[in-house]
C-alpha cells in the first residue's frame, strides 16, 4: 500500500488552477495574473547570445554577482549601504519565500499570514512544520489590516508577520501611515517582517511605499521579475534583506532548494535592468487604463462592490447574490464563458468575492464583463 506524508496529504490544489482546468477554449480569461506582454527583447536577445557564449553552468548559489550588485543599485535610495551580499538571487519568488520559511519557522511556529491570501503562504508554511496565523484585511478597510486584529493574534510561538502590498489577490495597497503603524507593531514584539513586493512596479496614482525604507533591520523583502518585466515562464526573482546573517541563512537555504539560478538568465535580466529600466512602468499605464475599465463596469453592475485597487492587477470585488457562494458563482460564469477564481480560493475571508486578473486587452474585458453583467442581473432577477 502506497504511503504519503502527512504534508503532502494537507496540502490541497489552489481553486485557480481548478477552475483554470474546467475553462473551455472560448472563456474570457481573468484567472491567472500572467501579463499579457513579452519581455523585452533586448533581454530576449541576452538571454540567447548568453547561452551561446556557454553561460550554460552552475552559477554560484547567491547569483551573478553584476546582478546582484545592479539590484541593490536599484535601492540605494531607500538604504545607500546594500550591496551585492545582500541580494540572493533566486528561481521565483515562490522560491524565495520558502527560503524565508526554512530559515525562521521552527515546528510550532507561526507566522502572521494576510487573509484573503495568496495561496502559496499557508502551503509553504506546511512544509516547515509552522502554522499559518491569519489576519483579516477587510474590504471595508481597503484590504489593509488592523493593528488591534494583529494584536488579538500574535503570541510567543509567533516569529514573523508577512505583509503583500499590492496585494495579490486584493489590489490593496498601504499609505505611508500604515506602513509606518504596521512596522512599528513588529517592533514592539520583536518578530520578523516578510514583505512579499513582487508587484511594487505596478503602482497607480502615486509612488510606491516599500517596508524596506522604515528603518527595522529585520525586513526580508521578496521580489519578482515575473509581473514587472513580464518574465512569468523565466521563473526568476531575489530576496533582498540588510540583515547579514539573514542573508548567510537564506543563501544557505538557496543551495539546499534549487543549488542556484540559471546561468544565462541572470545575464538577460541584467540587460534589462540596464537596457530598459522603464519598462515596467510602460506596461503599467496600460494596466491601470483595464483598471479603470473593469473596475468601471463592476460598480455599474447591481449588487456588485468593488474596491479600486492602487497596485497589482486584480480586482476583487464584492457580490451580493444571495444562496451562491462564491465558488458556486464562479463556475456559474464560467458556464457562461468567464473565467475567474472564487474569492474562497484566497481563504475563507474570500467568500463572497471573486477575483478578476485584468491581464487582457480592454476589448476581451469588455466582452468578459458583458458577461457578467448579464449573469448578474439574472441571477438577482
Amino acid at each position: 500500500m502506497a504511503r504519503f506524508s502527512e504534508r503532502s496529504k494537507q496540502i490541497r490544489p489552489t481553486g485557480i488552477r481548478r477552475m483554470f482546468d474546467m475553462a473551455g477554449d472560448d472563456a474570457v480569461q481573468f484567472g491567472l495574473g500572467e501579463p499579457d506582454f513579452q519581455p523585452p527583447d533586448q533581454a530576449i536577445e541576452a538571454f540567447y547570445t548568453a547561452m551561446k557564449n556557454g553561460k550554460n553552468k552552475y552559477t554560484s548559489t547567491a547569483g551573478l554577482p553584476e546582478l546582484r550588485s545592479e539590484i541593490a543599485k536599484l535601492w540605494h535610495h531607500k538604504n545607500p549601504n546594500l550591496d551585492e551580499s545582500n541580494v540572493c538571487i533566486t528561481m521565483s519568488g515562490t522560491n524565495a519565500l520558502l527560503d524565508i520559511f526554512l530559515a525562521i519557522v521552527d515546528p510550532g511556529n507561526n507566522v502572521l499570514i494576510p487573509e484573503p491570501y495568496f495561496p502559496l503562504y499557508p502551503p509553504d508554511l506546511t512544509i516547515c512544520g509552522g502554522e499559518a496565523n491569519f489576519y483579516p484585511c477587510h474590504f471595508d478597510n481597503d484590504f489593509v489590516p488592523k493593528i488591534s486584529d494583529l494584536e488579538s493574534r500574535i503570541n510567543q510561538d509567533t516569529v514573523a508577520i508577512l505583509y503583500n502590498f499590492p496585494s495579490n489577490p486584493t489590489g490593496g495597497n498601504v499609505t505611508t501611515d500604515q506602513r509606518d503603524e504596521l512596522v512599528s507593531f513588529a517592533k514592539k514584539h520583536d518578530i520578523w517582517i516578510i514583505s512579499d513586493e513582487v508587484y511594487d512596479r505596478i503602482v497607480y496614482d502615486g509612488p510606491h511605499v516599500s517596508f524596506f525604507e522604515a528603518g527595522y533591520e529585520k525586513v526580508v523583502m521578496v521580489q519578482s521579475f515575473s509581473k514587472t518585466f513580464a518574465m512569468t515562464g523565466w521563473r526568476i526573482g531575489y530576496l533582498l534583506s540588510a540583515h547579514s546573517q539573514m542573508m548567510k541563512e537564506l543563501t544557505k537555504m538557496q543551495y539546499y532548494v534549487t543549488a542556484c539560478s540559471n546561468d544565462a538568465m541572470q545575464y538577460a535580466v541584467l540587460e534589462a535592468l540596464r537596457k530598459t529600466p522603464n519598462y515596467p512602468e510602460e506596461m503599467c499605464m496600460e494596466f491601470k487604463s483595464r483598471r479603470d475599465l473593469i473596475c468601471s463596469r463592476l460598480n455599474s453592475m447591481p449588487g456588485v462592490s468593488c474596491h479600486i485597487p492602487t497596485g497589482a492587477f486584480y480586482v476583487f470585488p464584492r457580490f451580493d447574490i444571495p444562496g451562491l457562494s462564491s465558488e458556486e458563482l464562479a463556475v456559474k460564469l464560467l458556464e457562461n464563458g468567464v473565467l475567474c477564481s472564487p474569492g474562497t480560493a484566497f481563504g475563507p475571508a474570500g467568500e463572497g468575492h471573486l477575483r478578476f486578473a485584468y491581464t487582457i486587452g480592454k476589448e476581451d474585458i469588455t466582452k468578459g464583463m458583458d458577461r457578467v453583467e448579464k449573469v448578474v442581473r439574472e441571477l438577482r432577477r
